[in-house]
């Protein structure tokens, strides 16, 4: 069991959102908090807001060369960091056949690479500190393969598919247990921030994350999930939770299914388009 109080837990994402969320529902289980993110106002405005000792360290996830400094910096504050959760992401609304190459280097950076090497610089403290927990913010794109979000689903895939495979080498070896969280629609502004095929933000959300889930909810399920050492745990309901259990249990369905979603997504694309 990950218990979370007096644990010192990292959020990247931590300005809006679900990572908001997160350190709002940790802060109220008695735990020490390392902010990060890229707005530092919406950084210290949370850090302030909140009833527990909170470090804010700002960077871009994407800035490889200062990531050991920022990790030093984040062990040095308490001597030790329990919990990391890679939160930062960016979504993506276009067709592949509507985006540009550098689309897919931008977004798979965010949301693959950048996990991938923040996770890999502490991993040598959680084994040598006796153990840890590294919480991945995957996707049910992470899982089905949704239209419109080819670059996300690559980088939501692979974010899984590395966790999987550190699981296997960390957890009875190290104590160091990894979670990966698949949400499906979270009332946040992942839509107006997705990127579009050139590059640009959508600016705009989706009906379908609008009337999705509170953050909070979400946030309170992804540490239960963590409290219970849950190696996946799919936040989803209705249709993206079916599609999700259905990717394995019935592929047959599953795939015409998606295939017919897929067309009615491709057709409202083009009209949104035109219609613009």
């Amino acid at each position: 069991m990950t218990e979370l109080a007096n644990k010192v837990i990292w959020i990247t994402g931590a300005s809006s959102g679900i990572g908001k969320a997160l350190a709002t529902t940790a802060a109220a289980q008695n735990t020490k908090l390392i902010l990060s993110g890229r707005r530092v106002e919406a950084l210290e405005a949370l850090a302030q807001a909140l009833p527990v000792d909170c470090l804010v360290l700002p960077f871009e996830v994407t800035d490889y060369a200062v990531l050991a400094e920022k990790v030093d910096a984040a062990w040095a504050w308490q001597g030790r960091v329990d919990v990391l959760v890679n939160n930062a992401g960016i979504s993506q609304r276009c067709l592949a056949i509507d985006a540009h190459p550098e689309v897919y280097t931008d977004l798979i950076n965010v949301d693959l690479i950048a996990p991938i090497w923040l996770t890999q610089l502490q991993l040598s403290r959680m084994a040598d500190a006796g153990g840890g927990h590294i919480i991945a913010i995957s996707s049910v794109a992470g899982r089905i393969g949704a239209p419109l979000r080819t670059a996300y689903s690559a980088a939501k895939f692979g974010l899984i598919g590395y966790m999987d495979a550190l699981r296997t080498e960390v957890d009875r070896s190290h104590n160091i247990k990894v979670t990966n969280i698949l949400p499906g629609s979270v009332a946040t502004d992942v839509s107006r921030n997705a990127l579009t095929g050139d590059g640009s933000k959508r600016g705009m959300s989706d009906s379908v994350i609008d009337a999705g889930d509170d953050p909070m909810d979400c946030a309170r399920c992804i540490w239960e999930a963590v409290n219970s050492d849950t190696p996946e745990y799919i936040y989803a309901k209705e249709m993206e939770m079916g599609l999700a259990q259905m990717r394995h249990g019935d592929p047959d369905t599953f795939f015409n299914t998606i295939a017919d979603f897929g067309a009615q997504t491709v057709s409202a694309y083009w009209k949104e388009k035109e219609d613009a």
